[in-house]
């Protein structure tokens, strides 16, 4: 399946310099938010209980948000979950016996009976409880999942091709990680288990791709006997864009379904995925090509060693 009929090779690396400042400055904007916002823990991290309520009509949080203060929740967040309709309802950690599910059950009967009293069409959908050991457990391994996915990477793809292909690839990993975390921080979205484990499939779906363009480029630099190096990184990439966007285009699709028809609970998880998808696919042109070209790539350095022939040894060491 061809998605476009390319006769000419098209000159991606001209524009190299702009993309590696427009990746800085993506960079920088993320570790800034990162500073002033930090990521928006979901429940899996930072402990705690998660009430959903439904109700038959659109609810009203100004009233949901009293009785929750007329209860002693006054600290409690409240907000609408897909439709006016439903409710979240997320509670700090109980501070006695915080590991105890039947202490975050008496708490949600005692909420469920408030809110029932406040309008009786009041549903509860479901109920989770985090305690807080566990929740600073799942970040910290979370950050050790992603930090031992990057030097595996790395390790591997330095033993199949080149050092600076090597450190290529980990480069647009970790460019799309970075970015990817910036952009749920700059828009406030909860990050959970499900988005860490689409964090993860980036990675993966993002080292797919610069595998197949780097293989092609070290292909073309033994193949092609002339050229410059500049050169023949163009024309790979040009030979692998149409694998490149149709991977992409059918990875898109699906995650759009996701988005818009997966419902509220998988919405984080597609979204991470879809925006990894298109910044994935950039770095994998952009990002891991640029940084083995400024690092001085060339055909010398991707031909395999000379092997003497132990015959030659033995007819030189004759007399």
């Amino acid at each position: 399946m061809q998605l476009l009929n390319i006769k000419d090779t098209i000159s991606f690396m001209s524009i190299r310099r702009f993309s590696m400042a427009l990746s800085l400055v993506l960079i920088i904007g993320s570790f800034a938010s990162f500073a002033l916002k930090g990521l928006n823990w979901g429940l899996d991290f930072t402990g705690g209980s998660l009430i959903e309520v439904s109700f038959e009509q659109s609810a009203d949080l100004t009233k949901v948000r009293q009785v929750m203060d007329e209860q002693g929740f006054g600290d409690a967040t409240v907000q609408n979950f897909g439709s006016s309709r439903d409710v979240l309802i997320r509670l700090a950690p109980i501070k006695q016996d915080s590991e105890s599910k039947t202490d975050s059950k008496m708490v949600g009967n005692q909420i469920m009976a408030a809110l029932t009293e406040m309008d009786e069409t009041a549903t509860m959908r479901r109920i989770e409880f985090v305690g807080p050991s566990v929740g600073d457990e799942l970040r910290e391994q979370g950050g050790l999942a992603m930090l031992t996915a990057l030097i595996c990477i790395l390790i591997y793809v330095a033993l199949r091709f080149e050092w600076r292909f090597a450190l290529g690839s980990v480069s647009a990993l970790a460019h799309d990680v970075i970015i990817t975390l910036g952009l749920f921080s700059v828009l406030g979205i909860e990050f959970d288990l499900t988005v860490l484990a689409a964090v993860l499939a980036v990675i993966g779906y993002s080292l797919n791709d610069t595998i197949v363009v780097s293989d092609r480029i070290r292909e073309n630099f033994l193949k092609m006997r002339t050229g410059e190096p500049e050169g023949i990184i163009n024309t790979s990439l040009t030979q692998t864009l149409n694998r490149t966007m149709v991977t992409s285009l059918t990875t898109a699709l699906v995650l759009m379904a996701l988005l818009f028809v997966g419902g509220e609970l998988i919405k984080g998880f597609a979204i991470a995925l879809l925006f990894g998808v298109v910044i994935g696919t950039y770095s994998s042109i952009y990002v891991a090509s640029s940084i083995a070209l400024g690092l001085g790539i060339s055909k010398e350095d991707l031909m395999p060693p000379e092997v003497e022939k132990e015959g030659a040894d033995q007819e030189g060491l004759m007399p």
